[in-house]
């Protein structure tokens, strides 16, 4: 390629994955409130077009020489000692914005077992952009798993990496990430060029995430809240809420934009589902940011969030939009699980395409190797993408929707359930084989994760060759016997 062509991809690229924001919907559970004392965080990587592999990768440990280190959106920043191992799932065309691949890496796990997924969108609103207007090249979405992952070995430690990085260089966007380990985990917001709150989540807790600023109702000096150098004065020096208030903070009306139905239906929908003993009126200027489950969460309970509509509910005529939608990218549910070895307390349950037409499988954090068809393919269409294949289900099912969705859902939530059963056995085989041989041990999560893949991705594609026989059934014309007898002697 020229380099004037390699100029003209590289804008379109980044023009096209601007389309991501204002998308994603999230979910956090505190260990208290799941069914085996994991931390969960969890995501759905929605997307403005419906067409956009992503590959499946592993960042090996590396050490790094003094100098700069420049991100795919331009950001450069002091590059550090060393790189820590992180697995990753970034977009197909990364290597056309950044030479390593490096770009829009969305959720991971790193050696410590601190995971991260970034990002649900947000808005800023017009009167803090104006005060700390948003910077570029700044930190992004794009960029931020590439420059946490690497580096961090608690989550805490994370949020204040992460927040020196905004303070010294500026953010670019308005955004909501999760960062956790086997301890905690926190929500982090992006409100302005400069400024950012961060809140751990309470253990007894969950918080369900759209695409505004959540945070609010937060002490600014309660050890569980970390927060942008002199945000308070910011506050009131600019004038972003009336009456600011340092025990009990509203960062999200501050900065962001409130009781916009785009996100509120979502907050209500998912706390409707986990906590149905507390009824709530819907579209609320702002929903409680933190909520108890009626019944502890479990990754099937999470996916059922991650996968649902106003189907049944009140909103069910008048939702403005759904937690599922056809442009997903992908989905993930990241578990840390503390009473696991330190090699298996990490696992990411990973779906490619439309979550409620797709399968979740999970992928142990020794897996550093995948097949071949989890890391090709194009936004084109194409039979060797595993992206193709899950998400090609979801395209034909729209056909005839009555048919083929219920169908689709009912061979995946059976599969899903298999591989519950199976994680749930596999982790009492770790454990057992862990005591006796640790690389063993290892070796034996990685195959079964890497079976996992080229299983489901085997069912995928005998569904679709199925659906597609069926579809071309369906449109033979109903000849009558005499005909059909004609047409069979010519």
């Amino acid at each position: 390629m020229t380099k004037l062509s390699v100029t003209l991809l590289s804008a379109a690229v980044l023009s096209a994955l601007s389309m991501s924001a204002n998308a994603c919907t999230g979910l956090i559970v505190g260990k208290g409130a799941s069914v085996d004392g994991s931390i969960m965080i969890a995501r759905n990587e929605d997307f403005g077009i419906n067409n956009w592999n992503k590959y499946l990768a592993y960042r090996p440990q590396q050490i790094n020489e003094q100098g700069d280190w420049t991100l795919g959106n331009g950001l450069v920043v002091p590059m550090p000692t060393q790189f820590y191992a992180y697995s990753a799932i970034p977009d197909w065309d990364a290597l056309t914005v950044d030479k390593d691949g490096k770009y829009y890496e969305e959720r991971g796990i790193n050696q410590y077992n601190v995971a991260v997924s970034a990002t649900t969108s947000a808005e800023v609103n017009e009167k803090a952009a104006k005060a700390d207007p948003l910077v570029k090249p700044g930190i992004i979405e794009a960029v931020i798993p590439t420059l946490i992952l690497p580096q961090v070995k608690t989550a805490k430690q994370g949020v204040e990496l992460l927040g020196h990085y905004i303070e010294e260089y500026g953010a670019g966007e308005g955004n909501s990430l999760y960062i956790a380990d086997i301890n905690e985990a926190w929500l982090f917001e992006i409100g302005s060029g400069h400024h950012w709150i961060a809140v751990k989540v309470p253990d007894d807790s969950y918080a369900m995430i759209a695409n505004g600023l959540r945070i609010h109702g937060v002490d600014l000096d309660a050890p569980d809240v970390m927060h942008s150098k002199g945000l308070l004065q910011f506050v009131k020096q600019h004038k972003l809420l009336d009456k600011p208030d340092a025990r009990s903070f509203n960062f999200a009306k501050a900065f962001g934009v409130i009781g916009d139905t785009y996100n509120v239906d979502r907050e209500w929908l998912g706390q409707a589902m986990l906590t149905p003993s507390q009824v709530q009126d819907t579209r609320e200027q702002q929903y409680p940011l933190f909520m108890r489950p009626d019944d502890k969460i479990s990754v099937k309970d999470v996916a059922s969030v991650l996968s649902s509509t106003y189907e049944g509910t009140e909103l069910a005529e008048k939702g403005e939009r759904p937690i599922r939608v056809e442009r997903q990218l992908e989905s993930h549910i990241i578990q840390l699980r503390p009473d696991m070895p330190e090699e298996f307390q990490g696992i990411i349950w990973q779906s490619y395409g439309v979550l409620s037409e797709s399968v979740l499988v999970p992928l142990y954090t020794s897996l550093q190797e995948y097949p071949v068809p989890y890391t090709v393919g194009t936004d084109t269409y194409s039979d060797d993408s595993a992206y193709w294949q899950f998400r090609s289900l979801t395209a034909l099912a729209t056909a005839n929707p009555d048919k083929y969705l219920p169908m689709l859902k009912a061979t995946w939530d059976k599969e899903e359930s298999k591989l519950y059963k199976q994680v749930s056995n596999m982790d009492m085989l770790l454990k057992d084989m862990y005591n006796q041989d640790k690389a063993t041990a290892v070796e034996m999560a990685s195959d079964f994760s890497y079976g996992q893949l080229q299983r489901t991705l085997s069912m995928a594609t005998e569904i679709r060759y199925k659906m597609m026989t069926d579809l071309t059934k369906s449109t033979e014309k109903k000849y009558s016997e005499e005909e059909f007898k004609k047409i069979m002697s010519l």
